[in-house]
């Protein structure tokens, strides 16, 4: 193998972890209107009954969240989760973990 293929052999293994990685982790506060996300989690951080309320109003791990809109000033933000809207505080929404998503 020549140099020139070795280094392009390792660009494209670079490249191709770019786009495995072009949908990164991150919290639901971060995703501005219109982006999707999966959960993946909720925080420990987040008080248990909290989390259980959050639960139980659909942010279980898998279930796909979209960021409908925000208040001007970031609070509340009103998101669709399964078949309904709910409005969270921005310190709830950075308590739940997810993955982007187209």
């Amino acid at each position: 193998m020549s140099m020139v293929s070795a280094q392009l052999s390792a660009r494209q293994k670079c490249d191709s972890s770019v786009l495995v990685d072009s949908a990164p982790d991150g919290r639901l506060s971060d995703l501005r209107p219109g982006m999707s996300g999966q959960v993946i989690d909720i925080d420990e951080s987040v008080e248990p009954s909290t989390a259980r309320r959050l639960f139980d109003l659909g942010f279980a791990p898998g279930t796909e969240v979209t960021v409908l809109r925000k208040a001007p000033l970031g609070d509340p933000v009103v998101l669709r989760v399964l078949d309904y809207e709910v409005a969270l505080r921005k310190a709830q929404t950075a308590g739940i973990r997810v993955r982007r998503t187209a």
